[in-house]
C-alpha cells in the first residue's frame, strides 16, 4: 500500500483493513511479536502465551491464511515463522503510535480496552 495524497481505493482500504483486523486479536498479536523474535512450534507458543493448543493452532491457521506466517515441518512438530519480514516494521510501527498517542487509543470508546476485547479470528 503507498501513501499519497490520492483518495485510496476501496479494495486498497478494504485489503488494509483485513490486515489490520487480522492483527486485531490479542492472541494473534502475541503470536506475531513472538514470532516476530524467531521461528517457533506450537508447542512452544502455547507455553509461552499459556493459552491451550487448539487457541493457539486456530490463530496460527488464521495468520497463515491471510499470508502472515508460514509454516514448515520438523520431526513431527511444524515450525512457524513471520512470512512477511515487513510485518515486523508495522510492529514497530504501532508501538511508536501507541506511545505518541498515550492513552488515547486504550481509552477510545469504540476500540479501547474498555470496549471489550473481542475474541476468535
Amino acid at each position: 500500500m503507498t501513501m499519497d495524497v490520492r483518495v485510496a481505493s476501496r479494495v486498497e482500504l478494504a485489503s488494509a483493513a483485513a490486515l489490520f483486523r487480522s492483527l486485531g486479536d490479542p492472541a494473534r498479536l502475541a503470536i506475531v511479536r513472538r514470532l516476530a523474535q524467531a521461528p517457533t512450534r506450537v508447542v512452544d507458543l502455547v507455553a509461552e502465551l499459556g493459552l491451550a493448543q487448539s487457541t493457539v493452532s486456530k490463530h496460527l491457521a488464521c495468520l497463515r491464511d491471510c499470508g502472515l506466517v508460514t509454516s514448515e515441518p520438523v520431526g513431527r512438530a511444524s515450525v512457524f515463522r513471520l512470512g512477511q519480514p515487513s510485518l515486523l516494521d508495522v510492529l514497530l510501527a504501532a508501538e511508536a503510535v501507541l506511545a505518541a498517542t498515550g492513552d488515547a487509543v486504550a481509552l477510545c470508546p469504540t476500540y479501547g480496552t474498555a470496549a471489550g476485547d473481542q475474541v476468535g479470528p
